[in-house]
């Protein structure tokens, strides 16, 4: 993430997800944190893969992590699926889609490489798509890109958390419960049984 993007203003608001103000992506995200509205974006293709990207090196929070397709903060007052194709255009060249969203996934996670908290309201948006869309992935905010299939992350996450986002794994159970699936795994259990985040689903 560059120098500008973290002067971007974020969207405060309380537990139940009302606006309270406003502050600095960098300022929102310093200890202890600050409670702001987010979003996740899923991108899945009709055989129910998943597109995930790793994040790019640069990134303040969780660089070289595997995540969901895309994420981002909503600018105050705006819709989160506007702002969502705007960050998909602009990290990874992809056209418009239709977005649905499919819960709201509330969580806190610090990261122990750079000191940085994420604490987010997260709007969790599904997009079907047909997975041979000609992306064409921003470096400095993606380093990789992969379909996986979403119930065999469970196991990876177990097994390698630290490879992970610490909400992954929370965002894509909120799309299998929104299809009517079962849990593919908490985001909270791998993640703090290897002592990297603090996560609950309400607040801090």
């Amino acid at each position: 993430m560059t120098d500008s993007r973290e002067r971007h203003l974020v969207e405060l608001v309380d537990d139940d997800g009302l606006p309270i103000g406003s502050e600095t992506v960098e300022v929102a995200h310093q200890r202890p944190g600050q409670l702001h509205r987010a979003f996740s974006v899923v991108l899945m293709d009709p055989a129910g893969r998943v597109l995930l990207q790793r994040r790019a090196a640069v990134k303040t929070r969780f660089p070289l992590r595997w995540a969901n397709t895309c994420c981002g903060h909503p600018a105050p007052g705006e819709e989160v699926t506007v702002s969502a194709n705007r960050r998909l255009k602009e990290e990874l060249g992809a056209a418009p889609v239709s977005l649905s969203e499919v819960g709201v996934y509330v969580y806190y996670a610090e990261d122990p490489s750079t000191g940085r908290v994420e604490w987010e309201y997260d709007h969790v948006l599904l997009g079907q798509v047909t997975g041979d869309e000609d992306l064409v992935p921003d470096p400095d905010e993606v380093a990789e890109l992969a379909w996986v299939d979403p119930q065999e992350l469970p196991r990876s996450i177990r097994a390698e958390p630290t490879l992970y986002s610490p909400w992954l794994a929370g965002v894509i159970n909120q799309v299998a419960t929104a299809q009517g699936g079962r849990s593919v795994g908490a985001a909270a259990g791998p993640a703090e049984a290897d002592g990297d985040t603090a996560e609950r689903s309400g607040g801090r």
